[in-house]
């Protein structure tokens, strides 16, 4: 990462259209309040195939508008091998995506990107996020609570990070980067 490069997190759950999009509009939120839209770039995909193009889903939408957020420009898309080299950081929002996400990975350092969403809320009683697809609109607030809360938690980790590498591109080259991985 240097000053003309952004900071890449991509959200990975299963279909793309409840959990990680949320986890991406979040961020995106967050980076923004806090100055650092340009320099973060939150985008999400998912495992699966099955809803590639549509919009979220119109529960996820609603959730997230109840919160501030809007998520009415989400198209769902597929993760793929070059979605590796193309980001930083490869976030799942299960330890099944995370499987499937670390089976994918070629070399070391594509594994080595891959994390739970879960492991930046130290409070968490489960580092997955459960998927509300099958739920009402009440588990869409949930989740939508607990990706907030560990987003805010990567947040914290990944805004110093950014930050000094405005000024050092080395920056993401030190122990900032470890801890986010």
């Amino acid at each position: 990462m240097t000053d003309s490069d952004p900071f890449r997190v991509i959200f990975v759950c299963t279909g793309n259209i409840c959990r990680s999009p949320m986890a991406e509009v979040v961020l995106r939120a967050l980076s923004a309040r806090h100055g650092l839209g340009s320099r973060v770039v939150s985008t999400s995909a998912g495992t699966g195939d099955w809803h590639v193009g549509e919009r979220a889903d119109e529960r996820t939408i609603e959730a997230l508008t109840r919160r501030g957020f809007d998520g009415s420009l989400h198209r769902a898309r597929q993760f793929a091998a070059a979605t590796f080299a193309e980001n930083d950081l490869i976030v799942a929002l299960d330890r099944t995506h995370e499987r499937i996400l670390r089976a994918w990975a070629r070399t070391e350092d594509d594994e080595g990107k891959v994390t739970l969403l879960r492991t930046f809320d130290p409070h968490a009683s489960s580092m997955d996020v459960p998927d509300p697809y099958y739920a009402g609109p009440e588990m869409f607030d949930s989740v939508l609570a607990m990706i907030e809360t560990a987003t805010r938690g990567l947040f914290s980790q990944l805004e110093p990070a950014v930050r000094a590498s405005h000024t050092s591109p080395r920056a993401m080259r030190g122990p900032e980067q470890e801890e986010l991985r």
